[in-house]
């Protein structure tokens, strides 16, 4: 029996991917896993009532709203990311900051289309692969503290939004070969915008192990995932 309220989020990236699924009024996360057993996967054979597919991808950039014309899309990326002639980009809005994300989904792989194939909706339509970032600033609407700190590492990559209030900080990604630096990169960022982790709860949206979990504990208030 299809349950017409049951939703997946799923996050892709190069190494592999997580999901986490609302159902029967819990959540079941996956915790990260490799791309080798995705079709023997049994939550992944189904279909949703609402399907998220994020990408972890760094080729994005955040510009407003007034400034966005689609045909400029490329050269807009192409400003601050260095993008060959291949690589497709899109642009999705975000109207709660007056702002479009430029992006390009090629990172390497296919993993996150061959997760839109088969993991549907219930009318058999297939949710748009969007950047993590994009899932990111959706996120920061939902999360109650006025300093809203989110983050999510994989790939040796940190993506990184902050937000005071109904404001936009910092919307960024860092190259992090591991994840003490990542950790030096969000510090880095709350210092230059003078917030204390001290008193800040830190967001991640990927999955935590116990040694990142611990570690960051060190510094902030609390540290959530979501």
């Amino acid at each position: 029996m299809i349950n017409t309220n049951d939703r997946i989020s799923i996050q892709v990236g190069l190494s592999g991917y997580s999901f986490k699924i609302a159902a029967d009024g819990g959540e079941h996360f996956s915790g990260w896993r490799s791309a080798e057993g995705i079709f023997t996967t049994a939550e992944l054979q189904k279909r949703y009532a609402e399907v998220e597919i994020s990408v972890f991808t760094p080729f994005c950039t955040l510009v407003p709203e007034n400034f966005y014309r689609p045909e400029n899309a490329r050269s807009i990326l192409s400003d601050v990311l260095k993008v060959s002639d291949e690589m497709p980009v899109e642009a999705v809005s975000l109207p709660e900051f007056g702002a479009v994300l430029v992006f390009s989904n090629l990172i390497g792989g296919t993993l996150h289309k061959v997760i839109s194939e088969s993991v549907l909706m219930l009318d058999g339509s297939k949710a748009r692969p969007l950047p993590e970032l994009y899932y990111m600033l959706k996120s920061v609407s939902g999360i109650s503290e006025y300093n809203r700190i989110l983050a999510s590492y994989v790939d040796g990559t940190l993506y990184l939004v902050i937000a005071q209030g109904k404001s936009l900080m910092l919307c960024n990604t860092y190259q992090a070969v591991d994840f003490t630096t990542a950790e030096y990169f969000i510090f880095m960022a709350m210092k230059k915008l003078q917030l204390n982790p001290e008193m800040s709860t830190i967001f991640f949206r990927t999955p935590l192990n116990e040694e990142q979990e611990i570690s960051l504990y060190r510094y902030f208030k609390s540290v959530e995932q979501i």
